[in-house]
């Protein structure tokens, strides 16, 4: 299947020029992240995440789904090729929880060059998500309402870190290796099926709408504008993540019923009490 750029823009609501500048990678990333949400739905289902392009394409795009950094950034990446963007895939390891020792490369991002310097845009780290490219440079920040953000490097690596009330927070680490589609298929195939593997004990969605705090559910608890609460039960569960994160449940492959979402739950439950 060749990418379709049109269905693309319209899934995201971009209606600008699909030209390689700032200003367009911009309006990509936030459109992107306002519209497409991270979710980790099907790892919970049992279901395969397919990382060929034509996969994701159907999954993301025409059925209407989200999916994880490894969907998120290889569909973005896809769109700004297409776009005219000089794009590398990268590989980066998570430090949001502070592990004890060093981690595996376990999330995908994007390096794009623009008039010679290299910028990092990523749309899939949940609720902790850029809202927007950031200069790959020492020292360099960005702000949005969901708060700043900022590159510190370290001899040949980089640290992702995000403020969080009056410390910065280190979300992850990496270097400009290029990664390979083998690369992210073995690291995919890690987080989805490793039995201690955060997907696989909370079901965790996220949006960021513009000018918000982002939308986020960590299993029955939705947080809007910063502030939580707990869904009813499952069926409400359902529903949010239809309404509020704008999840389609109807294609034929990607869709799911509410009887066999509410299975899922009571399962999720039984596994982790």
């Amino acid at each position: 299947m060749a990418f379709k750029r049109q269905d693309y823009f319209s899934r995201i609501g971009f209606t600008g020029e699909p030209q390689p500048t700032l200003a367009t990678l911009n309006a990509l990333h936030q459109c992107h992240t306002a519209t497409i949400p991270f979710e980790n739905l099907d790892v919970l289902l049992g279901r395969e995440i397919l990382l060929d392009d034509d996969a994701i394409f159907t999954k993301l795009v025409e059925a209407g789904r989200g999916g994880y950094c490894f969907e998120q950034n290889a569909l973005f990446s896809r769109a700004l090729a297409e776009c005219g963007f000089a794009v590398e895939a990268l590989a980066a390891r998570v430090l949001i929880a502070d592990p004890t020792a060093m981690p595996p490369r376990t999330h995908r991002l994007v390096q794009v060059t623009l008039d010679g310097e290299p910028w990092i845009a990523d749309v899939g780290f949940g609720g902790a998500t850029l809202s927007a490219p950031i200069p790959l440079a020492h020292g360099a920040e960005i702000a949005g309402s969901e708060g700043r953000f900022r590159i510190e490097s370290q001899q040949s690596e980089f640290l992702l870190l995000k403020e969080e009330g009056n410390d910065w927070h280190a979300l992850y680490r990496f270097d400009q290796a290029r990664q390979y589609p083998a690369d992210y298929l073995m690291a995919n195939h890690f987080i989805a099926h490793w039995p201690a593997s955060h997907f696989r004990h909370h079901l965790l969605a996220a949006l960021h709408p513009p000018g918000q705090k982002p939308l986020k559910l960590l299993n029955d608890r939705l947080n809007v504008n910063g502030e939580s609460r707990t869904l009813a039960d499952d069926a409400a569960v359902f529903e949010s993540l239809q309404k509020d994160f704008g999840m389609r449940f109807d294609h034929p492959t990607h869709g799911v019923s509410c009887e066999a979402f509410c299975a899922m739950m009571a399962a999720l439950r039984r596994d982790n009490p």
